[in-house]
């Protein structure tokens, strides 16, 4: 059986579009990392190559293997709207942010990526890894976890963002048929 085990990072705190942007995760709530560890399978670690996906990867891999940090497990990228809290760019860009989240799909920030090119990144990523580790942990962000859970339901963007994903949480799949198990489970 072929299993997907995706955890989103350590909580950052910061209140702005930081898709790329390298922030540290608080990785102070020792209990909570303590269950997750706990709750996870023995299989090979793999995180985006941002700080926040790194050092919570280190942080539950235990004596798991640990696999090169992969890029194509991103945040979406922002661009001009990259650090930048929503007010910011609501006064330089209209109703632009809002209509991102409202028809997710084609439509990217000036610089940045939309929807559907994280997804295809986001997946060619899982796949390959998949093809070479059938059970397979995850350390990334909200946009790349909920990419899979969209094309594993077989949802549209819209309800994919629909979905909760908490710090510190686990989402499964079982990528033999593929269908979510659990979203944002909290060990």
């Amino acid at each position: 059986m072929s299993h997907l085990f995706l955890v989103r990072h350590g909580p950052t705190h910061v209140k702005r579009l930081i898709g790329w942007t390298d922030v540290p995760a608080d990785l102070s709530d020792t209990t909570a990392l303590a269950r997750l560890t706990a709750a996870l399978p023995d299989a090979p670690v793999v995180s985006s190559d941002l700080l926040r996906a790194r050092t919570t990867a280190d942080a539950i891999c235990g004596g798991r293997p640990r696999l090169p940090h992969d890029p194509r497990l991103r945040e979406i990228h922002m661009g001009a709207w990259e650090d930048r809290d929503w007010q910011d760019v609501d006064s330089a860009y209209g109703d632009a942010l809002r209509e991102y989240y409202e028809h997710p799909g084609d439509t990217a920030p000036p610089e940045g990526e939309s929807w559907n090119t994280l997804s295809a990144r986001v997946w060619s990523a899982i796949t390959e890894l998949m093809a070479q580790h059938p059970t397979l942990i995850v350390v990334a962000h909200m946009g790349p976890i909920l990419s899979v859970v969209q094309r594993t339901k077989g949802i549209t963007a819209y309800e994919a963002l629909g979905h909760r994903i908490d710090p510190l949480s686990l989402t499964e799949i079982d990528m033999t048929g593929p269908s979510a198990i659990r979203i944002n489970h909290l060990p």
